[in-house]
């Protein structure tokens, strides 16, 4: 049976590419070419940008109450169609069906958010300013807005840009990764059928290619991304150089402390969902974990037993509570940071090299590793591993903990576990990190709130979703205004103005 070829969907419609380029599509289970996508040119990036560009006026012009109607139903047909959507996740990530599912209950709850964005939009009033002057803003759409997605979660976070952009009244241009484009062509038609006008919402899978030719586009008023972070720091610097709003969110190395007061089962069950949980492929995974005192012996081998247990394999088999990796590529050099680890000292405690999964041993598989002793000179803790690698570090009380964490350059998520409110409190208000949690190991904040790291984790000013999505979605105007009445003197002078 033939590979099926996926498209583009420019102006409602599915539309071929007009390179020769494509790329595999892997099912991660397996190891097998499932689809080919195209991947998008230069020429498909202008026609993507001139389609959005020619529905951005009617879409502006749509109001705010009736495009809040289409995000609603919007998120009804996806709600519908979310068991499908769910196994599209899973068939080219690679993680399970339940994680998948939670990773798309988390978008459709922005389309939720986004839906009552109507109240947001309202802008400010002040009367009398001056003698007979009032003052008042307004909150407009940008324009045409376009986001780059990463591998890791194909609906989540494309579902964190465009549905607020959209709502603002703006059109947007959706560069999904090329590793994992199906969901969101899927999520596109599924937004066709729920009323959204042609053009309004594009999505044009690529690589680099696309992603630097909507960089410099002239039309192109703001990007969003997530990716690496020298991926973030260049589309950041080129965007910004070329008159762009830009949020580009970069990588993570995400510190759990655990405290000798901690319920050690509650905290072993919540490192181990966070740092294998996807196989270790979030941003927001927690990857080291910082054992302060004597808590280090008896958290260590907890961890060791219960990741030993875990069961990986295809993430279609419900009794499966960990999947693959996204390519061989990626497991290869997960693997290659294993290595490094061991010729640089760490304790091996757990080995995942060495899994094979019976019936898929062409599939892209590494096991639960994990390190103990770690050092942080050590490549392991410098770099963002990305797989399912959990590292320990030691550290003597809280201080030398915070020192440590807010040393690092990533500072997207961190979390603390203790029973101490005195010690919870300390952490929170001193640690250097965007996004912290208390007994919390992925402190992903709800859809009203904002999502976003600091430091070498973001590079921009405004963080993803919530009200400062909207923010970002939006450009404020401010009228100053009179009305003199008939006969009234006119005012003259060259001085500046003063209302008061």
């Amino acid at each position: 049976m033939a590979t099926q070829t996926l498209s583009l969907w420019i102006n409602g419609q599915h539309t071929p590419s007009s390179g020769k380029r494509l790329a595999p599509v892997f099912n991660p289970a397996t190891g097998a070419t499932v689809r080919q996508v195209p991947l998008a040119n230069q020429a498909d990036v202008d026609l993507a940008v001139a389609t959005a560009k020619a529905a951005l006026p009617g879409w502006r012009d749509t109001t705010p109450l009736r495009r809040a109607r289409i995000l609603t139903r919007y998120r009804e047909l996806m709600e519908a169609h979310q068991k499908d959507l769910v196994r599209l996740i899973s068939e080219e990530h690679g993680k399970t069906l339940l994680d998948a599912a939670g990773s798309l209950q988390r978008g459709i709850e922005v389309i939720e958010f986004a839906s009552g964005i109507p109240h947001l939009l309202k802008g400010e009033h002040a009367e009398d300013v001056g003698r007979g002057v009032d003052c008042h803003s307004i909150l407009q759409p940008v324009g045409i807005c376009a986001g780059i997605a990463p591998f890791n979660f194909p609906a989540m976070v494309p579902l964190w840009m465009f549905p607020v952009a959209i709502a603002c009244g703006n059109t947007f241009i959706l560069k999904p990764s090329e590793k994992v484009p199906s969901t969101a062509l899927r999520m596109a038609e599924i937004f066709h059928e729920a009323g959204l006008p042609a053009g309004v919402f594009n999505v044009i899978p690529g690589d680099k290619e696309a992603v630097d030719a909507l960089l410099v586009h002239p039309d192109v008023a703001a990007i969003s991304s997530v990716g690496s972070t020298p991926v973030a720091q260049h589309i950041y610097e080129t965007a910004a150089r070329h008159g762009k709003r830009v949020q580009a969110l970069g990588g993570a190395k995400n510190h759990a402390v655990v405290m000798p007061d901690a319920d050690l089962a509650f905290t072993v069950d919540s490192l181990i969902g966070a740092a294998y949980g996807s196989a270790g492929e979030r941003c927001m995974a927690i990857s080291t974990v910082v054992a302060v005192g004597e808590v280090g012996e008896r958290l260590v081998a907890a961890l060791r037993d219960k990741a030993a247990s875990l069961k990986v394999g295809p993430g279609t088999d419900d009794a499966i509570e960990m999947g693959p990796l996204v390519t061989g590529a990626h497991r290869d050099r997960v693997r290659g940071l294993i290595d490094a680890g061991v010729a640089e000292g760490a304790t091996l405690v757990l080995d995942g090299r060495g899994l094979k999964v019976k019936g898929h041993e062409n599939g892209f598989y590494l096991g639960p590793t994990l390190f103990d002793h770690v050092k942080p000179d050590m490549q392991i803790y410098r770099e963002e591993i990305f797989g399912p690698v959990l590292i320990v570090l030691r550290a003597s009380g809280l201080d030398e903990a915070i020192a440590l964490i807010n040393g690092n350059p990533f500072a997207n998520g961190t979390a603390i576990f203790t029973a101490s409110g005195a010690a919870a409190r300390r952490f929170e208000r001193d640690i250097e990190v965007g996004m912290v949690g208390v007994n919390v190991p992925i402190p992903v904040p709800m859809a009203f709130f904002s999502f976003g790291g600091w430091k070498a984790s973001l590079f921009g000013d405004l963080h993803m979703h919530g009200p400062e999505g909207v923010t970002f979605y939006t450009r404020t105007k401010v009228i100053t205004s009179r009305w003199p009445a008939s006969g009234e003197k006119k005012a003259h002078g060259l001085a500046m103005p003063t209302l008061g």
